[in-house]
């Protein structure tokens, strides 16, 4: 699975979720400790917004704070719908993937952002799904595409509180649990 399709398929199962929060879900907890249903789809929201930014060029001094605190507003769902589709179009503008973005921890590929949103959208679509009662649209081939790319890279997240550590799966466990257990949920 290339990049742009494991992305589209990614942000396309976080939106069908999205437009399946009920009124009663908002304040619901998610397994991200400390985060409401509202809480994991304002920080959602709030790197979709980053996307068209980094992709032009901007770095984080630039972008400063814009989109820290409650980017949601009275209308989370007209938030997402924007911000994702923003970030969407941003990524499929023609030389996208052959940049390099400014991210916290300096100059990158803007393939390996990609690949990172793309994670970001998957797990945390898995822990909207569990904190609304859905069934998670991660699937087989999204999951194994995303646990190739990153399962060598999992030592770098210990101890920086990205992911917790990495949890035992059966041996005969299937893609998405082998992609949550490697980033530290309980599938």
């Amino acid at each position: 699975m290339e990049l742009l399709d494991a992305h589209g398929s990614a942000l396309s199962g976080f939106d069908w979720l999205v437009k399946a929060i009920g009124p009663a879900d908002w304040a619901r907890p998610t397994p991200n400790p400390g985060w409401s249903v509202r809480d994991l789809l304002n920080h959602l929201v709030a790197e979709q917004l980053w996307v068209p930014e980094l992709l032009t060029g901007a770095d984080l001094d630039e972008v400063g704070d814009s989109y820290d605190g409650d980017v949601l507003g009275d209308d989370p769902v007209g938030a997402w719908t924007t911000s994702s589709t923003e970030a969407r179009e941003a990524w499929l503008r023609p030389g996208a993937l052959e940049r390099e973005v400014h991210l916290s921890y300096g100059l990158v590929p803007a393939a390996e952002f990609g690949w990172q949103m793309t994670l970001d959208l998957a797990v945390h679509g898995w822990d909207l799904a569990k904190g609304i009662g859905e069934t998670s649209p991660l699937h087989e081939e999204l999951a194994e595409a995303l646990r190739r790319v990153f399962q060598p890279q999992v030592w770098r997240w210990q101890g920086t509180g990205i992911f917790a550590p990495p949890v035992p799966v059966s041996a005969d466990a299937g893609a998405p649990a082998r992609l949550l257990g490697l980033v530290g949920r309980h599938p």
